[in-house]
């Protein structure tokens, strides 16, 4: 926790030295990359610098307490209490805004979602994800935009990729990533049996350019021509855009724009975050043994949820907890399991750090 705090408040600083620099001024695009990050920093690292300006009255507090004087002595007595409260309120906030970890103040993320096993069944389940999602973000006023579908013929999604801009999203969002199951009657089940069918959810922070860089020669760009569901052409020119990435191996595709250049531009922001991702994911592993709770892990293989529709029942297995408001939830309003996700893991970060005394 301190590290972590300690690393934030070191980038932030940076940050800062970066907005007066001649070289950075004069690059209007790294401008606006270090002046977004340092935003998405402020509120963390102005909190902890706070608390550190606390903790050093608080030291000397306690020395004039020890010493010689009686008068600083019982000026210091008088002081210390209201420091050490003041002190637990900004801790308090601190492990509240680190919750999800070093991401957690992020602004923009991208998530995938993914039909699983179950046909158009899933695909169907995929779209109503979706648009669980698109609602959840009108609801709190964040701004989203498709960057590339996959759709079915019968209305569903094979796969969507989209980016969630606003305050506090990925604090709210990160929770998502895993498997989610669907227990339901399919409007083609002709004798009313339940089917099991499954989508997968992948939440990921976006970074800023500075963070990840990619080069030209870093990948193969190829380009195609767009299609919809069943073969059939979007449009007639080749504006589909497809990006492989020679280290890794990761291939992202976007083809929603009609404009060759601006599916370039989402396919560089995708596999840039897909990057992030899998250095972010390669971290925890090592780091593995040090989490306790398993909310928020983003392991993709893990079944996190059932929605059950005959019982009007949304469940999330890792806290063990289940609303009978599925309707309501799917309408976009998540917030009581965000917020129930997020309470969870705020008791598991005053278990492990305790208060800052």
């Amino acid at each position: 926790m301190r590290d972590l705090l300690e690393q934030k408040l070191s980038r932030f600083e940076e940050l800062e030295k970066q907005l007066v620099d001649p070289d950075v001024l004069s690059n209007p695009a790294r401008i606006s990359a270090v002046a977004r990050e340092r935003g998405s920093l402020a509120k963390l690292a102005t909190k902890y610098r706070r608390l550190k300006e606390l903790n050093a009255q608080i030291v000397d507090a306690t020395e004039m307490i020890e010493g010689p004087d009686p008068e600083m002595r019982e000026l210091a007595l008088a002081e210390l209490p209201e420091l050490k409260t003041r002190r637990e309120g900004y801790w308090n906030e601190l492990l509240d805004m680190t919750i999800g970890g070093e991401d957690a103040n992020r602004t923009r993320l991208i998530v995938e979602i993914r039909a699983g096993t179950g046909g158009d069944e899933a695909a169907l389940f995929a779209r109503d994800l979706y648009e669980m999602y698109k609602r959840y973000a009108e609801n709190n006023h964040w701004k989203l935009d498709v960057m590339s579908m996959n759709p079915t013929e019968l209305g569903g999604l094979k796969e969507i990729i989209f980016e969630v801009d606003g305050e506090a999203v990925y604090r709210h969002l990160q929770y998502e990533s895993g498997g989610h199951r669907v227990q339901r009657v399919p409007e083609t089940e002709a004798k009313g049996r339940i089917h099991t069918s499954a989508a997968t959810v992948a939440v990921m922070a976006e970074p800023e350019d500075v963070e990840v860089e990619i080069k030209p020669d870093d990948y193969r760009r190829d380009i195609f021509h767009a299609s919809g569901p069943g073969g059939q052409h979007v449009n007639k020119t080749a504006s589909a855009v497809r990006l492989t990435h020679y280290e890794s191996g990761i291939v992202v595709s976007c083809q929603d724009e009609k404009s060759q250049h601006k599916n370039m531009a989402k396919a560089l922001r995708v596999l840039r975050t897909r990057l992030y991702e899998a250095k972010q994911e390669e971290e925890h592993r090592k780091r593995s043994d040090e989490r306790k709770s398993k909310v928020g892990s983003g392991d993709r293989s893990q079944r996190i949820r059932t929605y059950n529709f005959p019982e009007n029942r949304l469940t999330d297995h890792r806290i063990n907890k289940t609303w009978y408001q599925l309707d309501s939830i799917l309408a976009g309003n998540l917030q009581p399991v965000v917020e129930a996700l997020m309470e969870y893991e705020r008791q598991e970060q005053r278990a492990a750090f305790g208060t800052v005394g």
